[in-house]
């Protein structure tokens, strides 16, 4: 079993980046792919993006692509999220999650989860 845990969160302008961190412990030696997740206040939790084992592949929901990056450091058990040009649509708690081998967007089929960290977007 994996344990992640979600840092990097907080409050942005309108345009400014922010850098979301997600480190990984327990059974971290499976090869899990990784993605992230977001929730808006009354909203349903949504796919971000995702990250294969090696790196080598990688997906993004359309409202972020060319404004957001995934990437991981497996020697230390951590993927990133690196978030540009940043809206206020972009609000939200983000989590992390991990799955053996699935990198869609159903979150029913991701088997970890971190506890969120918190993004706000605003002036």
């Amino acid at each position: 079993q994996a344990q992640l845990v979600e840092s990097g969160g907080g409050l942005v302008q309108p345009g400014g980046s922010l850098r979301l961190s997600c480190a990984a412990s327990g059974r971290t030696s499976s090869p899990y792919t990784m993605g992230w997740f977001r929730q808006a206040p009354g909203k349903e939790r949504e796919f971000v993006t995702s990250i294969s084992w090696s790196g080598g592949s990688t997906g993004y929901t359309d409202s972020v692509k060319g404004r957001f990056t995934i990437s991981r450091d497996n020697a230390k058990n951590t993927v990133y999220l690196q978030m540009n040009s940043l809206k206020p649509e972009d609000t939200g708690v983000y989590y992390c999650a991990a799955s053996r081998g699935y990198m869609g967007s159903n979150r029913l089929s991701y088997n970890y989860w971190g506890q969120g960290t918190q993004v706000t977007v605003s002036s």
